[in-house]
């Protein structure tokens, strides 16, 4: 097929039945930017040849240089299927684990997926991470195994090996899709049952033991041959294949129907000569299946012919049977593998199967589930039937998919990408017209004629008077020159005022036609219809002077649309709904992503799942402190362009950078450099994460020996050698049980605070389940404002599944009715730390008061204290929010209060305790204080005034000191590595792994090949360098995908010393052997300019002569 002109793919815009929207997803090195290459090449846009070596749509420099994806790159391509025409706009997504985020931004847009995965190496972490992705964006994948070729070169296998393998690596890869299908089914079952609950139950009823599984059909979400979801296929060769272009060849040679051999090539049918009939059971009775015999053998002695034995005789024969003809040129080429994509692309052309697969399988944008399109509009808490009706109605528009003048325009902006200003197609340079060419040759001879003048006139000794005499007469051309150096020079000054980068949105139309110039709403992801369709008037305008202020939302207009082309943009008019498209001018408007609309009944789309956690920090700063503001627009710059990066200015003033890996960490900062900033910048050691917490007293000490009654001494003694250094004040009190008791320093309020470890269950479900318990808090904090919210029952569902799974954690008679009890979560009111409220005089609202909406809370109900309540609130936020140890944020702590005393005015002394802090008998206190040092008055019904201050910063200081009450521990954050090495390099690989504290899970060898799987926890402090380490000591044959995977508990005590007999003879007095607590410790507070308690010399001598006094 030819290149298409853009009118061409204009047309083709406007049939939303015949578009595809799909993007290719794999794990990294599978081989999806080579199948793009193909599929590319098939339009014509580059050359077949260099498909699979030109890499066309990783477009970055440093993709090219790292062999690998970077970014998500978009294309449109035109197919001919049959008699109709298609318009396959193209997604390649990477497949490092460090760039997921970019797969999330692709998936969005798609309606359907391409899974690409190796044939060696089979599914991988990632090849699993994708199809859950395109599990949660309700969008159908179908499946192309690629490399194939791997099976006969490297791994030697035989036609029926390969057959054996190629069945396993499809099992292995619909068992991941079945255990997405069963979680779904069992969710739903769940709800059905708790529906069924509700009913009456009748007398006659009879318990159902099934899950639901036996009743769902999900035969058409698993990849089947025969079904037509799967291509086999070598990208780098050219050449891929479906059963059902084999059965159609077969069918017109062999006489047998096409849909018999559509049900017989895959699977154990194998062909009996004698009787010319297709058999069941050919394992059982050793014949080569029908797939192996027609297919694969075919395949395997075209390579045995044109790349391993070079036998030209038998390629002659092969090219003569198939009717192909091969250029001379390609056939005595000396790479036989160009010989082979010769014949290979002429044969089997991998970008055909791919294409008539996509064609026939994936579905298109009119064919959209009502499931998707809830599931987009519903954020949040919210349950879509909730929404106001306008909403509502905006799903049917969803569904036709419809391009009419009067449909609502929908559009969504899953990412921001930067391209240089020079591509944009306005800048681009534009072809001379011939009268254009005429001028500046007629130009360029008059000044070849003045210059051989000139010539002339020097040679004959009057070079001076005659070049004055000639630019007198002749000045003509050389000012016509001058003039056009002039303006070429000033064109460059004005292209290096314009910005260098610009960005452009990536985009999707879901509804209507957008059009260049059309003013939207741009709606951020707290928008809220409801409350802007009750603000705005009916029918409004988009100018600026009628629209009422509305919080999250804001009017742009399109100024460009452009057709996403790979590397280059085409600028377009407009761009009907179902298709992909990039937005300039946008950047002003938009940060990362946001739905546009022109009318502001459309919801926000929900926000994109991100399988990366951004983890690894870094600071930046300049080489010259005057070029601050440049790395500050730098950086605004670079967290818009990239989905996953995230900028922080923290306390100390430090610019940090927040990326998902070390791969991601440097494509940022070479950004920063080259694009964003320009400037030199310099980079400090990543900054590593680390967590703390408390530990249940240890029962041995660390030679084995039982400890007793120590660990209560030790804390008795702490709190002496405290108190003789003068720590502690007589405000604080720290008794031997380790509960902690502090007074304000105006009297006014004592409160006691313990410290409780949380077990390691609780604290694992806590941080999972952080969205829920914000969105417990939003619920809480409306109920107590009045408010009434539209909850969704898949959010009760899971903020009561949350209450259960905690109910059944805590146990034992220390957690006796902790879970009514329960004061706050924190920090920022949703970490995992609990705050306990261990008064029984003090009653507060229970936290799980939102899943009984009609039990409102009373007067009764209402705490004696309560103005006070949120300062106990915020002291813990902020004591878990910064740590004693290294001032990191504390995880998997309980403080329990169980004192609170709070002591007004001498009138109110008896009585203030019974009574609301807000009633107007406290603000009419005019006696001393109670403890008499004080006349002034202090205004206990302002909840903002001295005492919620000091009780705070009184809160703050119990929680810290009820944590060092107890033994203290920190947490390192730990990533899943996931290694695949040859068995030659095996003990390299352990080698690595041992020096870098790593410790090796699982160990298992690949059916058939001499490749080994190692999976193994590495902490985050450790991994830098990994990579490139196992790569050089591995000469490249093992490379390691890291994930963050939990936060684990550093077992060794920090501040340890040796104090028992056995301890000082096992370790000796100095005790100053590696302890990797204090190291990690040390290294955190030195960072931050905090005190470290290390001698800088130890033992010093006087230094010694060798030479004796003379």
């Amino acid at each position: 097929m030819g290149h298409t002109s853009l009118e061409k793919i204009i047309s083709l815009q406007r049939n939303p039945k015949n578009i595809r929207n799909l993007c290719i997803l794999a794990h990294v090195d599978h081989g999806k930017t080579t199948l793009a290459d193909c599929l590319v090449a098939s339009n014509g846009i580059i050359s077949s040849r260099l498909a699979g070596k030109l890499r066309y749509l990783d477009s970055r420099e440093d993709e090219q240089l790292r062999g690998i994806t970077m970014k998500s790159s978009a294309i449109s391509l035109h197919y001919q299927h049959g008699d109709q025409e298609y318009l396959l706009n193209l997604i390649d997504s990477p497949g490092h684990v460090d760039f997921s985020s970019e797969v999330s931004t692709a998936v969005r847009l798609c309606d359907g997926a391409v899974v690409v995965v190796d044939a060696v190496e089979g599914v991988c972490p990632q090849t699993q991470v994708v199809l859950r992705q395109a599990w949660l964006e309700n969008i159908r994948p179908v499946l192309v195994i690629n490399k194939i070729d791997r099976l006969i070169m490297e791994l030697k296998f035989s036609s029926e090996e390969a057959y054996r393998h190629l069945k396993k690596i499809l099992e292995q890869v619909n068992a991941v899709t079945a255990t997405l299908f069963t979680s779904k089914v069992l969710e739903e079952r769940a709800e059905k049952e708790e529906k069924e609950e509700k009913e009456e139950e009748s007398g006659d009823q009879v318990y159902d033991w099934s899950a639901g599984l036996e009743e769902v059909d999900d035969s058409h979400l698993y990849f089947s041959p025969d079904q037509g979801n799967v291509v086999f296929a070598s990208a780098i060769d050219g050449w891929g294949f479906s059963i059902q272009q084999f059965a159609s060849i077969y069918s017109e040679r062999m006489g047998i129907r096409r849909e018999v051999l559509l049900k017989t090539l895959w699977g154990e049918f194998y062909l009996n000569a004698k009787t010319k009939k297709i058999m069941k059971g050919a394992q059982a009775k050793g014949k080569k299946p029908l797939f192996v015999q027609l297919v694969l053998d075919n395949i395997w002695s075209l390579y045995d012919a044109v790349v391993i034995r070079r036998d030209k005789e038998k390629v002659e024969k092969v090219l003569t049977s198939l009717g192909l003809k091969v250029s001379a040129r390609d056939s005595r080429h000396s790479d036989p593998k160009v010989l082979l994509g010769a014949i290979c692309s002429q044969w089997l052309p991998v970008s055909r199967a791919v294409l008539a697969m996509v064609c026939e399988k994936l579905p298109g944008p009119l064919e959209m589930s009502s499931e998707r399109v809830e599931k987009l509009m519903s954020v949040g808490a919210r349950r879509f039937d909730s929404l106001p009706e306008a909403t509502q109605e905006l799903k049917t528009a969803f569904l036709q998919c419809s391009s009419s003048e009067d449909a609502p325009v929908v559009v969504f902006v899953s990412k921001m990408f930067a391209v240089d200003a020079k591509s944009l197609p306005q800048h681009r340079q534009r072809p001379l017209t011939q009268e254009e060419i005429a001028q500046r040759r007629e130009l360029a001879r008059q000044r070849h004629a003045c210059r051989t003048v000139a010539n002339q006139t020097s040679a004959d000794g009057q070079g001076d008077i005659g070049q004055s005499e000639r630019s007198a007469q002749d000045g003509h051309p050389t000012a016509q020159m001058e003039g056009l150096t002039l303006k070429e020079s000033k064109s460059e000054e004005e292209e290096g005022a314009e910005p260098k980068e610009t960005f452009i949105a990536f985009a999707r139309v879901y509804s209507g036609v957008v059009k260049k110039g059309r003013r939207v709403f741009v709606l951020g992801p707290k928008y809220d219809p409801a409350h802007a369709l009750a603000t705005l008037p009916e029918g409004c305008c988009f100018s600026s002077d009628v629209l009422p202020e509305l919080p999250h939302l804001s009017c742009c207009s399109l100024d460009r649309l452009y057709l996403l082309m790979g590397r280059e943009l085409e600028e377009l008019q407009e761009v009907p709904a179902g298709n992909v498209l990039g937005i300039g001018g946008l950047e002003d408007h938009i940060l990362k992503s946001a739905t546009l609309s022109t009318t502001p009944a459309c919801p926000p789309f929900t926000p994109l799942n991100f399988e990366a956690t951004p983890i690894v920090r870094v600071a930046v700063e300049p080489k010259h402190p005057s070029e601050m503001p440049k790395l500050v627009r730098g950086m605004r710059l670079l967290n818009q362009a990239d989905p996953c990066a995230e900028v922080l200015i923290q306390e100390t003033g430090e610019h940090v950078l927040v990326t998902a890996g070390e791969v991601h960490l440097q494509r940022c900062l070479d950004d920063l450099r080259e694009r964003f900033a320009k400037i030199k910048i310099s980079a400090s050691k990543p900054i590593i994460p680390f967590r703390e917490t408390v530990v249940r007293p240890p029962k041995v000490d660390m030679v084995n020996e039982e400890l007793g009654k120590q660990q209560k001494v030790a804390i008795i003694h702490q709190v002496k050698e405290d108190i003789s250094q003068g720590r502690l004040s007589d405000t604080l009190h720290v008794d031997s049980s380790g509960l902690v008791t502090i007074t304000t320093p105006n009297r006014l309020v004592t409160i006691s605070v313990r410290a409780i470890p949380l077990p390691q269950e609780v604290t694992c479900l806590l941080e999972s389940s952080s969205e829920v318990i914000r969105t417990l808090e939003q619920m809480n904090m409306s109920m107590r404002e009045g408010k009434t919210l539209d909850i969704s029952s898949r959010t009760t569902e899971a903020v009561a599944t949350l209450k259960a799974r905690l109910e059944a954690l805590l146990q034992g008679r220390r957690w006796r009715n902790a879970l009514e009890r329960i004061w706050a979560f924190g920090p920022r009111r949703y970490g995992p730390n609990i705050l306990l409220n261990g008064m029984d005089s003090y009653q507060r609202p229970s936290p799980w008061q939102c899943l009984n909406p009609r039990d409102k809370p009373t007067e009764a109900s209402a705490a004696a204290l309560r103005d006070f309540d949120n300062s106990v609130v915020s002291g813990f936020q902020l004591a878990t929010l910064s740590g004693p140890m290294c001032e990191e944020p504390l995880m998997g702590v309980c403080f329990s209060v169980e004192r609170w005393d709070v002591r007004f005015s001498a009138q109110e002394d008896d009585d203030s305790m019974n009574r609301n802090n807000s009633s107007e008998s406290n603000a009419d206190g005019n006696g001393e204080m109670a403890t008499g040092r004080r006349p002034e008055v202090t205004s206990s019904s302002d909840c903002y005034g001295p005492i919620s201050g000091q009780l705070i910063a009184a809160m703050k200081e119990a929680c810290r000191h009820a944590f060092q009450a107890q033994p203290q521990r920190l947490m390192a954050a730990m990533y899943t590595c996931e290694i695949m090495a040859t068995a030659e390099v095996l003990g390299r690989v352990y080698g690595v792994l041992g020096k870098r504290e790593g410790r090796v899970l699982q160990e298992e060898m690949k059916e058939g090949t001499d490749v080994f799987t190692i999976k193994a926890m590495l902490p985050v402090a450790e991994s830098f360098g990994f990579a490139d380490e196992i790569r050089k000591r591995t000469s490249g044959l093992a490379s390691p995908q890291l994930v963050f995977s939990h936060w684990e508990v550093i077992s060794s005590d920090p501040y340890w010393v040796p104090t028992t007999e056995e301890e000082y003879l096992h370790f000796g007095e100095k005790a100053d052997s590696e302890n990797q607590a204090l190291k990690y410790m040390n290294a955190v507070r030195r960072r931050k300019g905090l005190y470290v308690e290390e001698k800088i010399v130890e033992h010093a001598e006087k230094q010694r002569t060798l030479s004796k006094n003379k």
